[in-house]
Formats: structure tokens, sequence, C-alpha cells
């Protein structure tokens, strides 16, 4: 079933978890400020406390968008493998912000043991060692482009246990960026039904094709890379209401029933059990 678009009285007055993501970020960042720099302005911890609360609260779990999941198709091709998404919880990421709610992180898993694995050592590899790092990525559906996002580098893995921990502060650095710093690389199409779909984490150099173009569903848009906060080279994708993922929330998907095969749940692939498309 298609996303349908609300009635002209909800455009004009958005449910609740659309409000919230709208406020999510400006929320988040004032809470962060008051809690570190509010003393200095004489404000209480009955202040501070309480705002950073709610503004955490926002960003990690309120603002959950309930509708009928768009149907796209996958945008790789071979046999993938889903790290998160929303058929195992939601949101998928652990956070709604950045209309991330119903996000996909798939990898590519080409055969068993293909991938590097989680060990101690090394503490990190070179993207070209993961056969996701520059597979073609594929429009899941026709569109026009509204943003490019190019110039990220592409870094090693972060695939050792020391550097997942350290991925902690690296995200958090990264966040300061804005979306692009934890993003990477992405596209976004304004979907012809409605709607905004973003590719994520693409390779350095790779997107080929420009704000304003015209997309088909299946066309080749840009290569998995690995840039942005990501731990091995992958994919992100997510549907959203709003172009802007600062501002955006998370719209539910699905693959089309004959567009892959694998274990799913409703449509969306089950997380680390691989799926071919």
């Amino acid at each position: 079933m298609p996303f349908a678009a609300p009635p002209a009285r909800a455009r004009r007055l958005p449910p609740v978890p659309v409000l919230l993501a709208r406020v999510r970020m400006p929320l988040m960042w004032a809470g962060t400020l008051a809690l570190a720099f509010g003393g200095l302005a004489g404000l209480s911890w009955w202040v501070r406390g309480p705002l950073f609360v709610l503004g955490l609260a926002v960003y990690l779990r309120l603002g959950r968008v309930r509708c009928a999941p768009r149907t796209v198709l996958p945008p790789v091709r071979g046999r993938w493998m889903a790290l998160a998404g929303p058929a195992e919880a939601v949101p998928s990421l652990g956070a709604h912000a950045y209309g991330q709610t119903y996000a996909l992180a798939l990898v590519a898993e080409p055969a068993d043991g293909a991938r590097p694995d989680v060990a101690w050592r090394p503490l990190s590899r070179p993207p070209e060692e993961f056969p996701a790092f520059g597979e073609p990525v594929h429009a899941p559906l026709a569109g026009t482009v509204v943003t490019v996002h190019r110039r990220g580098r592409d870094h090693r893995s972060r695939t050792s246990w020391p550097w997942l921990v350290a991925m902690v502060a690296e995200t958090a650095l990264r966040e300061l960026r804005g979306p692009a710093g934890l993003l990477g690389n992405h596209v976004v199409i304004a979907a012809d039904e409605g709607g905004y779909l973003l590719l994520g984490h693409l390779r350095r150099g790779s997107v080929v094709v420009a704000p304003g173009e015209r997309v088909a569903a299946g066309q080749i848009v840009a290569a998995c890379g690995s840039s942005g906060s990501c731990a091995e080279p992958q994919l992100r994708l997510q549907l959203m209401d709003h172009s802007r993922p600062l501002v955006a929330a998370g719209l539910p998907l699905r693959f089309a029933p004959d567009s892959f095969a694998g274990p799913h749940r409703d449509g969306v692939p089950r997380a680390w059990r691989p799926f071919t498309a």
C-alpha cells in the first residue's frame, strides 16, 4: 500500500510526532547547552536537568509516525544483509533523529564469511576489503533528486572492539557537522507519490545524479561507500516526510514482494539474515 498524503487539515496542523521531529535537534542542543553552561547564566539544576532529559527523550524515543509503509525496490543487487532495520526494532538505529526511525543499514554478504567480522585485530581495515564498497546503488523509486552531498571521504573500518567503543565519541563529534557528518555522502530523492527517500554512506565521487534530475526506479545513482558515521562500508536507506533530515520524521517502507528473497517481516529484511535482491 503506498504512503497516502495527509488531508489538507493535517497538512496545516501536523500530528504530534511530526511536530516533535521538527523541534528534535534544537531541543536537544538547547538541553545540552543548558546542562553544560546554564549555570553561567544563572539557570538552576531544576531547569537545566529536566530540559536536557526532555531533549534526550525526544531525540531517542519520541516522535514515531505511524502510517502505511511505502513499497519500494531494493537499492542493491545480489546477496546482502541488514545490520539493523525496523523488522527488529523501531527506531531501528536507536534514535528517531534525522528521519531514521525506520532506516535500514545494508551490507554486502556475497557468501558466508566473505565480509570481515568484528575482531580485536586489526584495529581497522581499508574499505576495499569489504564486498559492499563500490557496489552500485539503485534508486528504489521514481522521483526527482533534491539533495546531493558527495565530498565526504571514505574512511577505514571501525570493525574492531576498541574502535567500536571509540565510535561513541566519534559519532558525537561528527554530529557537530549536522546530518552530513553522520550520513556521509548522500542523495535525497523526492518521490513522485510523496515523501523523500535518502541513500546514505555513499562512496566519494560516485554520485552520478544532480539536483533537479529525474530518476527512474532501478536507475544507478551512486556506489556504496564508507562515508559518515558507519563501522564499515554500507548503505543507509530511509524514507522521510521532509527533504532535510535535520527536521524530518521517518516514514515506514518495505520492499516489493517479488523484488527479493529471504527472511523478512512484512517486506522488511530481518537483521543479520542474508537476503538476495
